[in-house]
């Protein structure tokens, strides 16, 4: 694909979490950044990801999205992500003439877009956006930890670990935890 500044890479993360916010990033590239070190966000550890993050900022016109897990109770989780797509979206201080997002589903109202299956493995643009989520959310939910502790969040970030659910059913439901995500749903049906 040519160089093109205005092209936006779109992604979300925490999806799969049963705490916590989904988060969303889109990532529009500065004409000299640097893309070797950027891919998929599952693929690189902690530390690593928050130095290409911060990285990807500093080169990068970037927007963050989040849906809460309000709304996600509300709207449900597909939903929800595509809202925090949306605002991440609305987040850029610049205007996109082209949107690439990660996955299968786009938000209402966007005009030049193109989702791709495993972009995040296959666009350095949609990559970026993931890490840059990935790394807004882990800090998220590691500030989130020193609230709530307990959970570990600092280590398992709101996903259904082992450890978290023995958590769980130890310390019960916090507000942070999704109500109708299977396991939090069975311990309110208890």
């Amino acid at each position: 694909m040519p160089f093109n500044r205005k092209v936006a890479g779109v992604d979300e993360v925490g999806r799969g979490c049963i705490a916590g916010p989904v988060v969303a990033a889109a990532v529009i590239f500065k004409k000299n950044i640097n893309t070797k070190s950027i891919r998929d966000s599952k693929k690189i550890s902690f530390k690593e990801r928050l130095e290409i993050s911060d990285y990807i900022k500093k080169n990068s016109f970037y927007g963050i999205g989040i849906s809460s897990v309000r709304e996600i109770f509300q709207l449900n989780i597909l939903r929800a992500s595509l809202l925090a797509m949306k605002r991440a979206i609305l987040n850029l201080s610049i205007k996109p003439n082209l949107v690439l997002i990660d996955g299968v589903f786009a938000p209402e109202g966007l005009m030049n877009f193109k989702t791709i299956v495993k972009g995040d493995e296959k666009i350095k643009v949609i990559s970026a956006a993931s890490i840059v989520a990935k790394s807004y959310r882990d800090l998220l939910m590691i500030r989130m930890s020193k609230k709530f502790s307990g959970y570990h969040w600092n280590k398992n970030f709101g996903y259904g670990t082992k450890q978290h659910l023995v958590s769980l059913k130890k310390r019960g439901i916090t507000k942070l935890h999704r109500k109708k995500f299977r396991p939090v749903h069975k311990m309110l049906l208890k």
